[in-house]
């Protein structure tokens, strides 16, 4: 899911402050589980009605994996074994059960799994067929560097925005991602675009002129008076991205990188059309285990 880097901290006097410096997995995952604890409220009011609650889209750009096919052709979705890692309100899970997959969601957010939770018991409510069972989606509240399934429990595993950004050590999620895949098993996550970390996060002109060193991989860390990491970012490289990926026992056989579309008119965060013609906001890896 993406962020916008304005969080707001309900219940406190002062705004936390950014700032650039290290941040371990264990402080990273702490300030994850806080911050969408507290914003996810906030988060699905504002962004809820673009991604739907049930599609799947990669980013601000608006892609849509109806049309992208990134993990495959739709039609060969149904009776895979899919894994959506930081699924926030599983809004991609249950477009992936309409598709006749059997798609679990699992998030380090208890708050966006209640969202989760509402979309379903609404469905259910209007007597929505598919996603909107009584059922609902299968629902996990874990950690994505320590996923708690038995080795190849799926074919299929995606992340849209969700965990990778947020993590210290990205190639445990890889390798977590690859041991409960089958063989053959496609791994597809998007993120932030790296080339993004130079710039401000800002829609307008001023967010078109380079601002820090590409290369500077401290994490970005908004954190209360008393120190305290309420919200942690990690930057990579593209080619560190494409490292981890490596190193966690992928083969990488797709890197794409989304235009932004002439009908999305929208603002998000630092996301708009100004800066989406230009350059690119969103990368989206397509992984393959042997």
């Amino acid at each position: 899911m993406v962020q916008e880097h304005e969080p707001g901290t309900p219940g406190e006097d002062t705004e936390p402050t950014a700032t650039r410096r290290t941040a371990d997995e264990a402080e990273s995952s702490r300030a994850s589980r806080g911050w969408w604890d507290r914003n996810a409220d906030e988060y699905q009011e504002e962004h809820g009605a673009f991604l739907g609650d049930d599609r799947f889209i990669w980013g601000p750009e608006g892609l849509d994996e109806a049309e992208a096919g990134l993990l495959g052709p739709v039609e060969a979705l149904k009776g895979r074994d899919v894994l959506e890692v930081g699924a926030g309100a599983a809004q991609c899970a249950r477009w992936l059960g309409a598709q006749g997959a059997r798609p679990v969601a699992l998030d380090l957010s208890h708050r966006q799994l209640r969202h989760a939770r509402r979309i379903d018991a609404a469905a259910a409510g209007a007597g929505a067929s598919g996603a909107g069972d009584a059922a609902g989606v299968a629902l996990v509240q874990a950690d994505a560097t320590a996923l708690p399934f038995r080795d190849g429990s799926f074919d299929l595993a995606c992340s849209a925005y969700g965990a990778v950004p947020f993590v210290a050590e990205p190639v445990r999620v890889m390798r977590e991602v690859r041991r409960v895949l089958r063989p053959g098993g496609r791994w597809v996550f998007s993120v932030t675009h790296p080339i993004r970390w130079a710039f401000p996060d800002e829609p307008g002109p001023e967010g078109l002129s380079i601002s820090a060193s590409y290369f500077d991989r401290t994490p970005y860390v908004e954190q209360d008076e008393s120190g305290r990491a309420v919200y942690v970012e990690h930057h990579r490289t593209l080619g560190d991205r494409v490292r981890d990926v490596v190193a966690g026992g992928f083969r990488l056989v797709d890197l794409v990188e989304p235009e932004w579309p002439a009908w999305n008119h929208q603002e998000w965060g630092g996301w708009s059309p100004l800066r989406g013609n230009l350059i690119p906001g969103t990368a989206i890896f397509v992984c393959e285990r042997d």
